[in-house]
C-alpha cells in the first residue's frame, strides 16, 4: 500500500522543501574564484522557456547571465527565470535511489532500486495484463525524453495507459486548434503580437503567469492598440486595459457566442475568407442566434454594452489578435470555449497574417513538445493519433516492431488516477509529476495512491507524491541533460547541459534506458545520449504534422530556434502557419464548429453561493515542488491566500489576514484573507501551488472536458466563513 512510510513532518525534516537563498560558496565567491565556463540555454519553468546564460564553477550552477540575443525574451527574465539556478546544488537534491523500508527511505544501488521495480512492474502485468501498469510523464522534460517515455511504455511496458501533466494544462486548446486547423500549435510567432490592432486577452493572467509576454503587449499599447482584457479579476494585465469583461466563472462561452452574434447579426465578418478558406461558418452563424449580449450578460454578469463594444473592436480591426490561457480552458466545456474564441478569428479573417490570428499561451516548460511526440495516451510522434493506421505503420517501422505490437490508446491523466482508486490499475511509474498537489480533489487522489501495489518515481526532489513511493530514483534537473523544448510559439529550441548530475544521480533518459534493459527490452533502448535520441525522434516524426525530421541542434543554435513543421535540413522553419490561408485538413479549409453552452460540473445554490477559482501567483510555479525550495521566491508569497471582495468580506465579517474557511461539497481549507478590490464579489480566488492542509486542490472537483479531459479548475461552488488559525499549517 503506496503510503508515506514515515510522518509528514519526518519526511519534510529530512527531504524538505528547505529554503536556499544563496548559491554555491555564497554570494562573494564568484568574485574571488570567477564562473569557468558561461553556458546558453533556457529558463527550466513556464512555456516562454526564457534563453538564460548559466555560470558555471566545479560542475556547479553558481550563478547567469542575461541572454540579450535570444529574440523570445531579449534577455528579459522573471522573478523565476532570475532564481531559477538556485535550485542546482540544493541540499533537499536526491543523491542516490531511495527504497522505502519501516525507517522511511534508504540508500540503495541502482542494481537493486532497477531490479526491484522491473520486478514489481513485471510481476503485477504477469497477473492483472500489461494494461494495470500505467506510467505518468510531465510537460517540463525535454522533448527528448517524453519522446522516450511514450515509447518506454509502449514498447518496454506494453501499456496503453500512459499520460502526462500537460492535460492538466493545454489539451483543451490543442483539441480545438485540431478541430479547426487540423493542427496543435499557436499559428503566429510571438513578434506578431505588438502589430495587431486591437487584442483580446481571454482568461491569462499574463503579468504573473506569462511576464515576458506582457512586453510584447506592452508595445502592442505604445503603437496605440486597445486591449480587452476577459477574466473574473482584474489581474495587473488589466491595469492598462482599454476595455475589461468581468465574466462570472464558467460563463466565458456566454461572452463569446455572443460577441460573434454582435458579428453575424451587423454583418462585420469577412465574407471573402470565410467562403474561400473554410466551411461550416452558416451552422455557427445559426448557432448564435439565440445568444444577444443582453442574455449573455444575464449569464456572464459581464454588462451588454461592454460585449458589443468588444465585438465591434475585434471585428472591424484589420488586425485582430486573441490570446488565452488556462483560465479560457480549464472548464468542463473549455474546448468549447477556445473553439468559440477560434471562430470569431476565423469569421473576422484574424488568422494567418502578420499581427492577425489566435494563439495559447502554453503554460508548462515544454507542455507544446511535451504533448507532440507521444506521452500523450492518444497519441505517436509527430503528433500523430494512435488510431491512425498509417501512423501506427510508420511509428513501428522506427522502433522495429510489428504495428500491432503498439498499444492503443489508454487513459487520460485524471482517468488513470481513477482507474487506480477502483483497482482496475495496479502499478504506476511516474517523472517529474506531483498529481498529490496538482490532480483536482486530492484526497481522492491520496486515497488512489494508497491503493497502488507498486508506485516508482522518477524525480530530483522528495515531492509529496514521491513521499507515497515504493521506490524513488534520483534522476536529472534541466541543466544536466542535453535535449530540446518547443517553446509558447512553437519554436524548438536547444538546451544545453551545463553540468552533471551530483552524487549518484543519473540522468533521466539513461535510467528508462536502464530500466528496458532490466525489463528485458533493451534491444529497443539503446541510446548513448540523447542527441540519438532526438535522430530517432526526427525520423518517427517525419512526415506527422509536428514534423521534426530537418532540424538538427546545429541548426537551431545557428537560426537561435527552428519553428516545426521543418520537414529537410534546408528548410527554414515555419514561424507563422496559414499564411497561404490553407490550412492542415484535407481540403486545406478551416473548420468552423458549432459550440453549446452548458453549466460547470459544480454548480452553484443556496448552501454553496460563491464561485470559487484557483490559479499561480509570480514567484511560484505548478506544484511548487521547485520553486517552494528557492527561499527567495517564497519570501515574495509565503503562503496561499484566499483573495475575497472587500463586498463579500463586509457580508462575512472578515477583515484583511483574517483566517478564513473555504469549504466545498469534497473538503475544505482554512487560510489568510487578502481583501482586494480586484475580484468579482461573488468569487474567491486561491492559488495551488502548496500541498497538505494549504492545497487548493483540495477543493477542486474531477468533472473533465468530455474530449479534452481536462479537470474544471477554475469554477467550484463554496462558501466561507470566518475562523481561527488551523491547529496545523504542514
Amino acid at each position: 500500500m503506496a503510503r508515506p512510510p514515515i510522518d509528514e513532518a519526518l519526511l519534510i525534516e529530512r527531504y524538505g522543501p528547505h529554503l536556499k537563498y544563496e548559491p554555491p560558496g555564497g554570494w562573494q565567491s564568484e568574485a574571488e574564484n570567477p564562473a569557468e565556463n558561461l553556458v546558453r540555454t533556457h529558463c527550466c519553468f513556464c512555456g516562454q522557456q526564457c534563453g538564460i546564460q548559466l555560470k558555471v564553477r566545479d560542475n556547479q550552477v553558481i550563478g547567469f547571465e542575461p541572454w540579450e540575443e535570444f529574440p523570445f525574451n531579449r534577455g528579459m527574465l522573471c522573478p523565476k527565470g532570475v532564481k531559477r539556478y538556485m535550485q542546482s546544488s540544493h541540499p533537499d537534491r536526491l543523491l542516490s535511489p531511495l527504497m522505502r523500508d519501516a525507517t522511511g527511505f534508504r540508500n540503495s544501488t541502482w542494481d537493486e532500486a532497477l531490479s526491484f521495480t522491473a520486478t514489481k512492474l513485471r510481476d503485477l502485468q504477469q497477473r492483472y495484463g500489461r494494461d494495470a501498469v500505467a506510467v505518468y510523464g510531465g510537460a517540463s522534460l525535454t522533448t527528448e525524453k517524453t519522446y522516450l517515455l511514450g515509447k518506454f511504455a509502449r514498447v518496454a511496458l506494453g501499456t496503453r495507459h500512459i499520460d502526462y501533466n500537460g492535460r492538466l494544462c493545454m489539451v483543451s486548446a490543442g483539441t480545438a486548434y485540431k478541430l479547426v486547423f487540423g493542427v496543435d500549435r499557436s499559428p503566429n510567432p510571438w513578434s506578431d503580437i505588438p502589430l495587431a490592432d486591437v487584442i483580446i486577452l481571454a482568461g491569462s493572467n499574463t503579468a504573473e503567469c506569462s511576464p515576458i509576454t506582457t512586453d510584447y503587449i506592452w508595445r502592442f499599447r505604445d503603437r496605440g492598440g486597445k486591449l480587452i482584457v476577459m477574466d473574473p479579476r482584474m489581474t495587473p494585465i488589466t491595469r492598462n486595459a482599454d476595455l475589461f469583461l468581468p465574466v462570472r466563472p464558467g460563463t466565458d462561452l456566454a461572452v463569446l457566442l455572443a460577441m460573434m452574434h454582435v458579428i453575424v447579426r451587423d454583418g462585420l465578418q469577412d465574407r471573402e475568407f470565410i467562403n474561400r478558406h473554410t466551411a461550416g461558418f452558416d451552422a455557427v452563424a445559426e448557432s448564435v442566434k439565440p445568444w444577444d449580449p443582453v442574455t449573455a450578460a444575464r449569464i456572464s454578469g459581464v454588462p451588454p454594452e461592454a460585449i458589443e463594444k468588444a465585438a465591434r473592436w475585434f471585428a472591424s480591426a484589420e488586425r485582430g489578435f486573441a490570446l488565452h490561457a488556462r483560465g479560457l480552458e480549464h472548464h468542463s466545456k473549455g474546448v468549447e470555449n477556445v473553439l468559440a474564441l477560434i471562430n470569431i478569428c476565423v469569421a473576422t479573417g484574424n488568422i494567418g497574417r502578420e499581427g492577425a490570428g489566435c494563439v495559447m499561451i502554453t503554460g508548462q516548460g515544454n507542455g507544446q513538445g511535451g504533448r507532440e511526440h507521444g506521452q500523450k495516451c492518444d497519441q505517436l510522434p509527430g503528433q500523430r493519433s494512435i488510431a491512425d493506421p498509417e501512423a501506427r505503420q510508420h511509428v513501428a517501422k522506427v522502433w522495429g516492431i510489428e504495428p500491432d505490437e503498439i498499444p492503443q490508446a489508454g487513459y487520460t491523466a485524471v482517468e488513470i488516477m481513477e482507474a487506480i482508486h477502483r483497482g482496475e490499475i495496479k502499478g504506476l511509474l511516474s517523472i517529474c509529476f506531483n498529481p498529490l498537489v496538482s490532480l483536482p480533489d486530492a484526497n481522492f487522489t491520496r486515497e488512489a495512491l494508497e491503493k497502488l501495489e507498486f508506485f516508482g518515481v522518477i524525480d530530483f526532489f522528495m515531492s509529496e507524491t514521491a513521499s507515497h513511493a515504493d521506490v524513488v530514483l534520483a534522476g536529472s534537473l534541466h541543466e544536466e541533460e542535453e535535449g530540446v523544448s518547443a517553446n509558447v510559439e512553437g519554436r524548438v529550441i536547444h538546451i544545453q547541459q551545463a553540468v552533471t548530475p551530483p552524487g549518484d544521480a543519473r540522468l533521466d533518459s539513461q535510467i528508462l534506458c536502464d530500466l528496458a534493459r532490466h525489463l528485458g527490452r533493451g534491444q529497443y533502448f539503446d541510446f548513448r545520449e540523447p542527441r540519438e535520441i532526438f535522430n530517432e525522434l526526427r525520423e518517427a516524426s517525419r512526415g506527422g504534422p509536428a514534423d521534426y525530421f530537418g532540424i538538427t541542434y546545429e541548426k537551431i543554435d545557428r537560426q537561435l530556434g527552428v519553428f516545426w513543421p521543418c520537414p529537410s535540413e534546408d528548410h527554414p522553419g515555419t514561424p507563422r502557419l496559414f499564411e497561404e490561408s490553407r490550412f492542415f485538413h484535407a481540403d486545406g479549409k478551416a473548420r468552423f464548429q458549432v459550440t453549446e453552452y452548458r453549466e460547470s460540473g459544480d454548480p452553484v445554490d443556496n448552501e454553496y453561493p460563491i464561485y470559487l477559482t484557483t490559479g499561480r501567483v509570480i514567484s511560484q510555479y505548478l506544484s511548487g515542488t521547485q520553486t517552494r525550495r528557492i527561499g527567495a521566491l517564497v519570501d515574495q508569497y509565503p503562503e496561499p491566500r484566499i483573495e475575497i471582495h472587500p463586498r463579500l468580506a463586509k457580508e462575512h465579517g472578515i477583515e484583511d489576514e483574517d483566517w478564513v474557511t473555504v469549504t466545498t461539497r469534497r473538503s475544505d481549507v482554512t487560510l489568510r484573507a487578502m481583501v482586494v478590490r480586484t475580484i468579482r464579489p461573488d468569487t474567491v480566488f486561491i492559488p495551488y501551488h502548496w500541498g497538505g492542509s494549504k492545497s487548493a486542490n483540495r477543493l477542486t472537483h474531477r468533472t473533465l472536458d468530455p474530449r479534452s479531459k481536462i479537470p474544471e479548475y477554475k469554477v467550484s461552488a463554496c462558501k466561507i466563513r470566518k475562523s481561527q488559525p488551523p491547529p496545523s499549517l504542514e
